[in-house]
């Protein structure tokens, strides 16, 4: 049932019972058994002449991750600082299974446009905010990851083999910080700190995309600092919340 979910991805939002039987492998009667009570319980929906769509208890769960996630509630506040002092677009990402989901975003005055926008899953490999991730995970998942992907850690620049993917994510791992420029917005700088929970284990990132035309080094210094300031304000305050 919770593959049928699954299917909906950005690249297919709709579904025919036809193609999901076909993409899942499974029987008719099977099938329709589990359409009708995610479709009871309003997580899918079916259109006349065009299938199944995602429905609109999805909506409301969303509203209720965003009013009680304790990620949210914390990350929300510290981007509207670091916009209102950085012109660019704030940033709050999850780890989600093997991607990176922003869950939150803040713009301040720029006319830059992020494709990262709230809902929006990307992969472990591309931007700072998906690498600085990246870098934090155990070997084991780090691992997987390039099994899965080591033609993309190739052309990225980020190592021939694991051993030099390693180096790369220790590199970032020791300075406490990713940069990036232009991987998912073309003409922008991203810059993304790490956020831990109580086990000192990674859930997410703070990014700021900001506008490459005029970034000097000052502007640089300042971002950086900023930035990894609030990530670890926010890993503290995830710290407190667990602990209660």
């Amino acid at each position: 049932m919770i593959e049928i979910l699954d299917l909906f991805e950005e690249e297919h939002l709709r579904w025919t019972p036809e193609q999901m039987m076909e993409r899942l492998q499974c029987p008719r009667s099977t099938l329709y058994r589990y359409l009708r009570v995610l479709t009871d319980a309003g997580l899918v929906t079916s259109l006349p002449d065009i299938g199944y769509t995602i429905g609109p208890r999805i909506a409301e769960l969303d509203y209720v991750m965003r009013t009680s996630d304790p990620l949210i509630a914390s990350g929300r506040p510290l981007l509207q600082a670091l916009v209102k002092e950085i012109a660019g677009i704030g940033l709050l990402c999850r780890y989600y299974k093997d991607r990176v989901l922003c869950v939150h975003q803040e713009a301040g005055a720029s006319e830059i446009h992020s494709s990262y926008e709230r809902g929006r899953a990307m992969p472990i490999t591309v931007g700072a905010t998906s690498r600085v991730i990246l870098a934090h995970l155990k070997l084991s998942q780090l691992r997987l990851h390039y099994e899965r992907h080591s033609e993309e850690f190739r052309q990225l620049g980020m190592g021939r083999n694991s051993e030099e993917v390693q180096e790369h994510l220790r590199e970032i791992r020791k300075q406490g910080y990713c940069l990036s420029r232009g991987e998912v917005t073309p003409g922008v700088i991203g810059i993304a700190a790490p956020v831990f929970d109580s086990e000192n284990t990674i859930i997410g990132s703070l990014s700021l995309v900001i506008p490459e035309t005029g970034f000097n080094e000052r502007r640089r210094r300042q971002a950086i600092d900023r930035l990894t300031f609030s990530a670890r304000v926010l890993t503290n305050s995830m710290r407190r919340h667990d602990e209660t």
